[in-house]
This record gives C-alpha cells, sequence and structure tokens, in this order.
C-alpha cells in the first residue's frame, strides 16, 4: 500500500504542477504584456521572448501531464522538469529580485517553483527500500 500510496502522491504532484505551468503559460503565449503589467513589470520586449517562454512552459505541462500517466516510468522527466528547471528557476527569480530589482511579485514564482520543486525532490526519494533514482 505504501507504493501505491506514494505513486498516488507523485502522479497528484505531476497533475498539480501541470495545472500550474498550463495557468501559466495560456497567458504568456496570449496576452503577456498583461500578464507583466499585473506582475508590475514592464511590458516585454520583443515579445517573442516571453512568448517563447510561454512555449517553454507550456512544454513543461505537457511533460508533466504525460509523466502521471506512468509516473514510475517517467521519474527521470520529474527529475529534470520538475526538481531541476523549478529549482533553478526558483533560485533566478531571486537571484534577479535582488540583484536587478525585479519586481517583488516575482518571489511569488520563487515560492511556488522552489516549494514545488522541494516537493518533487521528496517524493521521488522515497522510493521502496528507500533508495532514491
Amino acid at each position: 500500500m505504501q507504493g501505491g500510496q506514494r505513486t498516488g502522491g507523485l502522479r497528484t504532484l505531476a497533475l498539480v504542477s501541470g495545472v500550474y505551468d498550463l495557468a501559466l503559460a495560456v497567458p504568456m503565449l496570449l496576452v503577456a504584456p498583461r500578464l507583466a503589467e499585473a506582475m508590475g513589470a514592464p511590458p516585454p520586449v520583443p515579445l517573442i521572448n516571453a512568448q517563447l517562454n510561454g512555449v517553454f512552459t507550456l512544454s513543461l505541462a505537457a511533460g508533466y501531464f504525460w509523466a502521471a500517466r506512468d509516473v514510475e516510468a517517467r521519474r527521470g522527466y520529474l527529475w529534470v522538469a520538475g526538481v531541476l528547471a523549478k529549482g533553478l528557476g526558483a533560485a533566478l527569480f531571486v537571484l534577479d529580485h535582488f540583484q536587478h530589482g525585479s519586481p517583488s511579485t516575482f518571489l511569488l514564482f520563487a515560492v511556488t517553483d522552489g516549494g514545488l520543486a522541494i516537493l518533487t525532490a521528496i517524493l521521488l526519494g522515497r522510493r521502496a527500500g528507500g533508495a532514491g533514482t
């Protein structure tokens, strides 16, 4: 039962991460200037940079939904997207805030991305017998 609970928790986290990234990707693709304004940032110049970030985020979301279908077989994706990408993203948001004065609202992304990265690492590290992949 424990293995099933671990897999279920990892599957739920993959779905949550996918929904989170999808919710970010759509506005970045469709209304990037309005999203930037809502976050207290200037409009993206050139606009294509924000839209490419939307494509990247949409790709991550699609990967999470794919991984959620078989989390044990797709653990590698969760390590790369869920731990590495989200963890580095969180660190960059914090670094940019303190080095370049990006809006404080960007720290919300640091908290959510960082929290998801840590939780993903914890759940991936819990395997039958305690061994991680």
